[in-house]
């Protein structure tokens, strides 16, 4: 089946640290045309619109506190003409670039995630040209200055075209519902409109910009596209081989995988092929562990010699000193002081202690008489702390030396003994392994033979799935570019068609002013809109009811206005493939007209049955096919529409789910609601 042009949205899915919050907009794989989204108030049903536009390229998205504690980023899945993308974007601070690849959210990624920046929007690596380019409107230029060619160019961004795709809340029954407070905004409005149905002004000067724009860009992606293929066939002429198909990586995958199932299979066998030698290989472990523990016991016994002989030595230099000690005492002893230490003459006595002092310094002594000895005045602790025992420190010195040599002379002893246990086991282990060998030697070495070349495979099958899967990164970078070859020339051959067949540019643009103020009139009388006269849309786009504008209306009547203009443009411009991008969405389509929080319209809101706003969306869309998309938030969506809702927010921790962030059902401040 022919792909369609467009965008249509499959699935949002938020995700988050420890889980992810999806919205599903599929059935059975398939796009819904209809997709509503119910609830209570504040429980992120618009938060829901508001990511798929920052999906599409919004500057930013919603900033609810539930929302930046548990998201981290944004994951949009697509269809861009039909086939589908991922768009993923980080949730905090706005990012600045988007990550697109194809495939979809729960399949393997069919390509590299590509970085696409977010501005600026007219760059041809942008995101909004890439989704501009499939709704048909890539590198399109608006004029600042309308009425003059001299103008300056603006390139048209996916952001400007949401305006046609995109209704949100605070739009609705808007007095400034076509920007008339903002001068600049309201004739890119206008601009937007002509262009997505083909009719400004200067279409064939814009075509013909364009046309040369996408030949300078056909050029560049026609000799990039050169030199890969000639750096591929240096580096793998496999690659751009067209006669012969290369052998994908999943076929050398299965042979992988048998190589390894055989691997197994011999192991097994081999293992089958030597159970007789079990008591053999029991024998062996018995005597290697025997030999270890022979080897460890001698090894201690080493280690010990080794410390102790240099703890002996040290005991025995202790005993020499504490020797040399004991003699000092009893040569050195007596104070034998016959000179004046201060003027050197001779004393007339010796030091004694008479009258209980010291007669060199007549310091008071106790207990002291006579003669005085080296040390014979020191009394109490003091006195007792500086002696030293020498007999006693000696007998206990030479009691430890004894007991350390009498050790080490019984370890030394042992050494031999030890060395010949040691080499004993090490001699039988050896005897059984030999015997174990000589045993298993014939049974074993076909599978060792079998295995080996086993191995030898695989290392050949692991070199050749490397070969194939560069191979495939290779011909994937080739198809990409040959795929932007061939969009520039399809693009550029539809220009051309179109140019050929321009009209004039006036007649068209009435013809489809036309086309909308009817379909816009019939949708106010499909909802009996009260006391209906004269609906039409000037050529500035303005809607008009009983002759008025619409912002003389009531609030009520506005939100039918609005409506009705949104979904006559979006209606025409799917019914005659126009540049749309084929999807709408819409914020609170009751509102003001008996639900919600802001002023209600009795007058409106008697006469009008929300029933006949979804009954015409399911009747418009069931003769569009997959041609156009439907997304509506609203509180309370009739009986009609419940087949069509997609998801349901309770804002009750009794009814899941409580919102858009399922697990945040902790209340809001009142005053953050407001």
């Amino acid at each position: 089946m022919e792909s369609l042009p467009g965008i249509r949205i499959r699935r949002l899915r938020l995700a988050g640290i420890d889980r992810s919050y999806d919205v599903d907009f599929t059935i059975e794989q398939q796009v819904r045309s209809l997709s509503v989204i119910a609830g209570a108030f504040s429980s992120g049903k618009t938060a829901v619109l508001e990511f798929i536009a920052y999906g599409l390229g919004a500057k930013r998205h919603p900033r609810h506190q539930e929302v930046l504690r548990r998201v981290r980023s944004c994951l949009l899945e697509v269809d861009l003409s039909g086939e589908p993308h991922v768009i993923e974007r980080s949730v905090g601070e706005p990012s600045k670039v988007a990550f697109v690849r194809r495939g979809t959210l729960d399949s393997r990624p069919a390509s590299k995630g590509e970085s696409r920046p977010i501005d600026p929007a007219g760059a041809p690596e942008s995101l909004s040209a890439l989704l501009l380019s499939h709704c048909k409107l890539e590198g399109v230029q608006l004029r600042e200055a309308p009425t003059s060619r001299e103008s300056r160019t603006d390139p048209l961004s996916f952001r400007d075209l949401m305006w046609l795709a995109f209704l949100p809340n605070e739009r609705v029954a808007d007095r400034n519902f076509l920007f008339e407070n903002d001068y600049m905004r309201k004739h890119k409005l206008r601009q937007v409109v002509d262009v997505v149905f083909g009719v400004h002004d200067d279409r064939a000067v814009e075509l013909g910009q364009r046309i040369r724009e996408l030949g300078g860009r056909l050029t560049q992606a026609k000799a990039e596209l050169a030199a890969a293929r000639s750096f591929v066939q240096e580096q793998a002429p496999a690659a751009v081989t067209h006669g012969e198909a290369v052998s994908s990586p999943l076929t050398y995958e299965q042979e992988l995988a048998d190589i390894t199932s055989q691997l197994e299979a011999l192991d097994q066998a081999a293992q089958a092929g030597t159970a007789f030698a079990a008591q053999l290989r029991r024998e062996h472990q018995q005597a290697a562990r025997e030999s270890r523990r022979a080897a460890s016991v001698l090894r201690d016994c080493e280690t010990q010699i080794a410390r102790l002989m240099p703890l002996r030595a040290q005991y025995a230099d202790d005993l020499l000193k504490l020797g040399m000690l004991g003699e000092a005492q009893q040569l050195f002893d007596p104070l034998s002081v016959t000179t004046c230490p201060a003027c050197l003459n001779r004393l007339p006595d010796p030091p004694a202690a008479a009258d209980g002092q010291c007669s060199m310094c007549s310091h008071d002594l106790s207990d002291a008489d006579g003669a005085l000895t080296l040390g014979a005045a020191d009394t109490g602790s003091q006195a007792e702390g500086n002696r030293v025992n020498v007999a006693a420190e000696i007998r206990s010195t030479k009691a430890r030396l004894k007991e350390i040599t009498n050790y080490i002379e019984d370890l030394d002893g042992a050494l031999a003994t030890l060395k010949l246990q040691a080499e004993e086991a090490a001699v039988v282990e050896e005897q059984a392994a030999v015997a174990l060998d000589e045993a298993t030697s014939p049974s074993v070495s076909p599978f060792l033979a079998a295995r080996d070349d086993l191995h030898r495979r695989r290392e050949q099958v692991l070199r050749l799935i490397d070969q194939a899967e560069s191979t495939a990164r290779l011909q994937e970078g080739l198809a990409k570019r040959a795929a932007v070859v061939e969009r520039h020339e399809a693009q550029i051959a539809r220009l051309k068609e179109e140019l050929e067949q321009l009209g004039d540019a006036t007649y068209d643009r009435d013809r489809i002013i036309a086309q909308v103020s009817s379909r816009y009139g019939d949708l106010l009388r499909e909802w009996r809109y009260p006391k209906l006269s004269q609906p039409f849309i000037k050529p500035d786009l303005t809607p008009f009811v009983r002759g008025e504008p619409y912002q003389e209306a009531s609030s009520g009547a506005r939100t039918l206005l609005t409506l009705a203009w949104q979904l006559a443009v979006f209606e025409i411009a799917v019914e005659t493939g126009a540049a749309h991008p084929g999807f709408l969405m819409i914020d609170s389509p009751q509102k003001n007209l008996g639900h919600g929080v802001g002023t209600l319209d009795a007058v409106i809101a008697d006469a009008v049955a929300i029933d006949d706003f979804y009954h015409h969306l399911s009747v418009w869309l069931a003769d569009r096919g997959a041609k156009a998309q439907l997304i509506i938030v609203d509180n309370s969506p009739p009986l009609i529409a419940e087949d069509s809702v997609v998801a349901r927010y309770s804002r009750n921790e009794d009814q899941p789910p409580y919102g858009l962030i399922e697990d945040e059902t902790s209340a809001e401040p009142e005053e953050a609601r407001q």
